[in-house]
């Protein structure tokens, strides 16, 4: 759901009005409350791409809208409806702290969801710390959000972290691809940054022989990778390694294979969206059949594959969800409900997530910013999210602040990706 509340009014109003809510919430509801939460509703807002060069990601806040939407229709929060104010940044971290400010000034919301891209969230964590504004479940797997927790106690991620997924993919090549010579494409930033120090710190003592050759580019460029791809294709590496957002590193496969080169396919989970891929392979044509057996990462259910899932109640309420509200943030582009936008997928799950931290709180009686913080960073423990994979839980302590460290390999398969091996516990 979109929408702002009215502007205009002068900050003594606005304090006025906001104290004028929650006396009548005190005479009302035992449930105590903070700014964004009224009677009726909870706000909360995020930061994404709604243009610019990532705007696949936005799909992550239109599966997390539908969910809420649901939510709401089936009685929401205690009987408070989720309003959810989407904020375009495009993408670019310059934008975020003007972006941040909105939400919490302007919007006033209780808290900030899924905000996406590391750079962003480095970009205004200090802010959203300082006002004491939750800045939960940030869609970006940079391992800062784990790591700094006690400087950022008010920032928390959710899904699985770059580097530990960068330290899978090396496993995976010491054991099977010993003499792999990689050469590697990352985003000049934290993001890319992560998934190569994972990939360097699973090598060991093999990273300086394996990797030789690693090349970059800056968010905001134009998405033509045929410069980088020729450098990597000039040296001696066999292997292709990404670690960019979904346009870049669909280009990036694309030149490669047109080009002639054609490597082992290494692709980070984040840019491994069916439909970015099926989209790749539809326009190379007869060559299509050299993105097989790409490898990635996955860490939840996959609609697209309806003779592993097909049956699956999590991936049921998907579909129904997606049916009925995957197009409310975005009438013109919704949602599909068939799952082949994998980030509509992370959405709702992480958006299940969220909500559960909600209905928690909201059964203790507090829909505090604090009390729904202290839930999600250090005693939660979700084990029935839908959309995770099989035994895979959302799992936070006082001592642990990456919520989801389980992974399982993946390969592609003609037009879909298809699972194998065990799922990897990334804590051990």
């Amino acid at each position: 759901m979109t929408g702002k509340p009215m502007r205009g009014f002068g900050i003594a109003a606005v304090a006025i009005i906001t104290l004028a809510c929650g006396a009548q919430q005190g005479q009302t509801s035992a449930t105590q409350t903070d700014v964004g939460v009224t009677k009726d509703t909870i706000t909360i807002g995020g930061t994404f791409p709604v243009s610019g060069p990532a705007t696949a990601y936005y799909s992550v806040a239109k599966g997390a809208d539908a969910y809420f939407e649901y939510t709401n229709a089936h009685g929401g929060i205690g009987g408070r409806k989720i309003k959810y104010t989407v904020v375009d940044d495009a993408y670019s971290a310059a934008n975020t702290p003007a972006k941040a400010r909105e939400l919490v000034q302007d919007d006033q919301v209780f808290l900030t969801y899924g905000d996406l891209g590391t750079p962003n969230n480095l970009a205004v964590r200090d802010y959203y710390n300082q006002q004491k504004v939750p800045q939960l479940f940030v869609f970006t797997g940079s391992s800062h959000w784990g790591a700094d927790y006690t400087q950022y106690p008010w920032t928390l991620g959710w899904q699985p972290d770059y580097v530990s997924e960068g330290k899978i993919y090396a496993k995976y090549m010491l054991q099977n691809e010993s003499s792999d010579k990689i050469g590697i494409l990352y985003q000049n930033d934290d993001y890319g940054k992560d998934y190569v120090n994972g990939l360097k710190q699973g090598l060991g003592d093999k990273a300086s022989s394996m990797i030789v050759k690693e090349v970059t580019y800056n968010t905001g460029d134009p998405i033509d990778m045929k410069s980088q791809v020729n450098a990597l294709k000039g040296s001696t590496a066999d292997t292709f390694y990404v670690a960019a957002t979904p346009n870049y590193a669909a280009n990036a496969v694309t030149n490669a294979i047109a080009s002639g080169w054609n490597p082992k396919l290494y692709m980070n989970n984040v840019s491994n969206s069916t439909s970015t891929w099926r989209k790749v392979a539809g326009a190379l044509g007869a060559s299509s059949a050299k993105v097989d057996g790409m490898i990635s990462t996955v860490y939840l259910k996959d609609p697209v594959d309806t003779a592993k899932w097909g049956s699956d109640s999590g991936v049921g309420l998907f579909k129904t969800v997606m049916s009925q509200f995957g197009g409310a943030l975005a009438p013109s582009q919704p949602c599909p409900a068939d799952g082949t936008d994998g980030f509509c997928v992370a959405g709702m799950a992480s958006a299940f997530s969220l909500v559960d931290v909600l209905k928690k709180a909201n059964a203790d009686g507090q829909l505090t910013r604090k009390h729904v913080m202290d839930i999600a960073c250090c005693g939660f423990n979700e084990t029935n999210n839908p959309l995770l994979l099989p035994g895979e839980v959302v799992n936070t302590t006082k001592t642990n602040h990456f919520p989801i460290q389980e992974m399982q390999l993946e390969k592609w398969q003609s037009d879909h990706w298809v699972t194998f091996g065990q799922v990897i516990d990334a804590r051990k």
